[in-house]
Parts: C-alpha cells; sequence; structure tokens
C-alpha cells in the first residue's frame, strides 16, 4: 500500500508539472533523454567517468523539483529552464563536448549566467524569510540585493578556490590557462629587488625538465597558468550578480508588481489564491499594522 501511494503521488506530481509547467516539462524531457543518449555512448565508448557525469546530471536535472517541495515555493518557469539549460551546457557541452575549449567565451558565458543565478538563489532566500509574518525584523530592498550580491561572489570565490584545488592536487587544468606576450616580474630583477622587469613582444617558452630535457611549447607565446582566467571569471561573476541585484531591488520596491523580475524570483504560494502569489515586504507590512 505505502508503495502504491507513492506511485500515485509521484504521478499525480507529473500530472500537475505537466499542466502547470508543460514548457519546463518539455525542456526537462529533451534535455534527460539527451543525456541518457550520452551516457549510453559514454559506456559503448568505456569513459566511466564521463558515466558519472551523466549520471551526476540527472540528479542535478532533479533538484529544482526537490526544492520546490522541501521549501514549498513556487520556481518561475524562466528559472527552471535557465537552470536546467545552465546544467546542461557546463556539465555536458562544456566537459563531455569539450565547448570550454572548442569555444573560448563558452566558460566565460556561463560564469556570469552562474552570477546572475547564485544572486537570484540568495535574493529569494532572504525574500522568502522576509516575508514570513514570524520573523519580527525588515530588510529593505537595498540590503536585500547588497545580500544577494555579497552572497553570488562568495560562491564564485569557493568555486574558483575550488578549481584551483584541483588544479594543484590533480592537475586537472580547470582554471583554463591562456597565452599571454608580455608580462612584469620582480622575480628577474638582477639586484634581487622589488623592481618589476617587463618582457615584451614573447613569441615562445622553453621548459627545461629536471633530466636536463629542453622543450619549447611552441604555443606562440608565455602560458599563464590560470590567474587570468580566474580574474575574468570573477569579473563576469560580478557583472551577472550586479545586474539580478539591481533588478531585485526594483522588484522588492515594486511590491513584487515588476513582470520582468518575477521570471526569475521564486514566491511562496497564496493558498487563497494559487495564480496570484502573496508578494509582502516591510512596506506592506507597515500598510497592515496601521490599518
Amino acid at each position: 500500500m505505502p508503495n502504491k501511494a507513492k506511485k500515485q503521488s509521484f504521478r499525480s506530481t507529473l500530472q500537475d508539472a505537466w499542466y502547470h509547467k508543460r514548457g519546463v516539462m518539455l525542456v526537462y524531457i529533451f534535455l534527460r533523454v539527451s543525456v541518457i543518449l550520452v551516457l549510453v555512448a559514454q559506456l559503448f565508448n568505456r569513459n566511466f567517468e564521463n558515466v558519472f557525469l551523466c549520471v551526476l546530471v540527472l540528479f542535478l536535472f532533479s533538484l529544482p523539483t526537490m526544492l520546490e517541495k522541501r521549501l514549498s515555493i513556487e520556481l518561475p518557469d524562466t528559472l527552471e529552464i535557465i537552470i536546467l539549460l545552465f546544467i546542461y551546457a557546463a556539465e555536458i557541452m562544456g566537459e563531455i563536448g569539450a565547448y570550454y575549449i572548442k569555444h573560448p567565451y563558452w566558460d566565460t558565458v556561463l560564469h556570469t549566467l552562474n552570477g546572475f543565478l547564485c544572486a537570484a538563489i540568495g535574493f529569494s532566500l532572504l525574500d522568502l524569510l522576509n516575508r514570513q509574518k514570524r520573523i519580527t525584523f525588515q530588510l529593505s530592498p537595498l540590503y536585500l540585493a547588497v545580500v544577494a550580491f555579497c552572497f553570488s561572489m562568495t560562491v564564485g570565490i569557493l568555486w574558483e578556490f575550488f578549481e584551483c584545488t584541483m588544479d594543484q592536487l590533480f592537475f586537472l587544468d580547470m582554471q583554463k590557462d591562456i597565452i599571454i606576450h608580455e608580462i612584469g616580474t620582480v622575480k628577474l630583477d638582477p639586484t634581487g629587488g622589488n623592481t618589476p622587469i617587463r618582457l615584451k613582444d614573447i613569441v615562445d617558452v622553453i621548459v627545461v625538465q629536471g633530466d636536463g630535457t629542453q622543450t619549447a611549447l611552441g604555443l606562440g607565446g608565455y602560458l599563464d597558468i590560470g590567474l587570468l582566467d580566474t580574474m575574468m571569471d570573477l569579473f563576469v561573476n560580478f557583472v551577472g550578480a550586479a545586474v539580478f541585484s539591481v533588478i531585485g531591488y526594483f522588484y522588492v520596491r515594486s511590491r513584487g508588481k515588476n513582470r520582468f523580475a518575477k521570471r526569475f524570483i521564486p514566491v511562496v504560494p497564496d493558498p487563497d489564491s494559487p495564480s496570484a502569489p502573496t508578494i509582502q515586504n516591510s512596506d506592506t507590512r507597515n500598510e497592515s499594522s496601521a490599518e
């Protein structure tokens, strides 16, 4: 009986999602089928690392629905579709399809989107808390926007820490190297002081290994090992976070009437009016208390 009840509950959940979120379900089904096909192909190629990655993606696809149930919130269709596409673009296309190598700006676009999404998550967590009637403090729109921005930047920094750790321990080159033609470094100061020596028009680098082997890299310049990539990732994360923080600020100022912002901010469904979730901020609370 419990198993039958679970099956009926799962079936009713799918039917409800198909009725209310048909666009999200179509994208979800298409991406899930695509990942399964990639998984089968990787099994035939005996590339078990990519098989694990596909299984991880299938699990990540279910996270939005799990969060909706656990937190009793409703994710906007636009936000949910962007999350699904982001996961697919980052893991399947980026890692397995090697888009990070084939398309140099692929990583930049995803980091910008990551900054935007993380700001949305940080903003939503506080915004949902701010709407609870049992919470005594009130948060201003500016405070919500600043916290959302800081949350997104913190996630971005932690991710760069993770990439650096993986590169140092397992040499995965997650912080992609960049070819540059000019450097300035105090390491070349012949006096041993703090005067940077500038090298210009670098066309090649010769690597000398411990056994005396010399190898010309032939890359057309100096190999920067991830620093500029990290700085670019953090900068575009900053841009994405700042854009959403501004959107979130005006969303709260307008008491949730901003149609564009509504597409990215989760809401708590109003039991009295399912089609019109309640938006409660400090202004509305003050009005209700005055009455």
